[in-house]
């Protein structure tokens, strides 16, 4: 083949890679505009200074949002514990469905994945747990295998999701796409542990660090807004 032939081959093959690479892009919904009064950004969209990884797999900033390789593992903020307070996460799923979670009440600074879920809270990010055999109880918005789903508002890839999760006491409310999810507080009446990975039940410290899961390499959730807010003096 001459070096012409070659050379607008390689010409061709370059434009139609971009011309995917930028319907893809156009494909991905614009993330909403949120009101930044009074909010704080633990996440820049820059780089994750402030953060660290425990356990398997790797967390990488591209286009103003976190996403992640591999898993299990976990990505939680090591400067501070938090209490009384909002925390504002907009995300969005790769997949149709995809698994992730949001850690809070996490009472020390974890040294594996698990801890966090098992003495924790994990306020999960799972659509449709029922393909993996499980229950209402581990559907976005939760708090995974403790409480049932008020609503079921989370929104399917690609689209963006805000979840908001209050901490106010012993209480914590989820809502999701502005819709509640979960109202709890210490001492309500909670299920039994059904499988292995489910939380030991029993208090959470009123303050406590918090994560975002990566779950694994078939469970890709983009991350573009961890904030967080106090709670307005009663």
């Amino acid at each position: 083949m001459k070096k012409n032939s070659l050379l607008k081959l390689s010409c061709l093959i370059t434009f139609i890679c971009l011309a995917f690479y930028a319907q893809a892009q156009d494909s991905i919904p614009k993330p909403p505009k949120l009101d930044e009064k009074g909010w704080r950004q633990l996440f820049d969209g820059k780089d994750l200074n402030g953060w660290k990884m425990v356990g398997p797999g790797s967390r990488y900033v591209k286009d103003g949002v976190t996403g992640s390789h591999g898993g299990m593992g976990l990505l939680y903020w090591t400067k501070e514990k938090f209490s009384n307070c909002k925390i504002r996460i907009v995300y969005r799923m790769q997949k149709s469905n995809s698994n992730s979670g949001v850690f809070i009440r996490i009472p020390i600074e974890p040294r594996e994945p698990w801890m966090p879920v098992y003495y924790g809270y994990e306020v999960q990010i799972d659509n449709h747990p029922e393909t993996s055999n499980e229950d209402d109880h581990h559907i976005t918005g939760t708090l995974y295998s403790l409480t049932t789903p008020l609503a079921k508002p989370g929104k399917p890839g690609p689209e963006w999701n805000v979840m908001e999760i209050t901490l106010d006491g012993l209480r914590t409310i989820v809502t999701v796409n502005g819709k509640k999810v979960t109202d709890y507080t210490e001492g309500q009446p909670v299920p039994e542990r059904k499988f292995d990975f489910e939380p030991y039940h029993g208090p959470r410290p009123l303050a406590g660090y918090i994560g975002l899961q990566n779950h694994g390499d078939d469970d890709v959730v983009f991350f573009k807004e961890v904030a967080v807010k106090p709670l307005a003096k009663k």
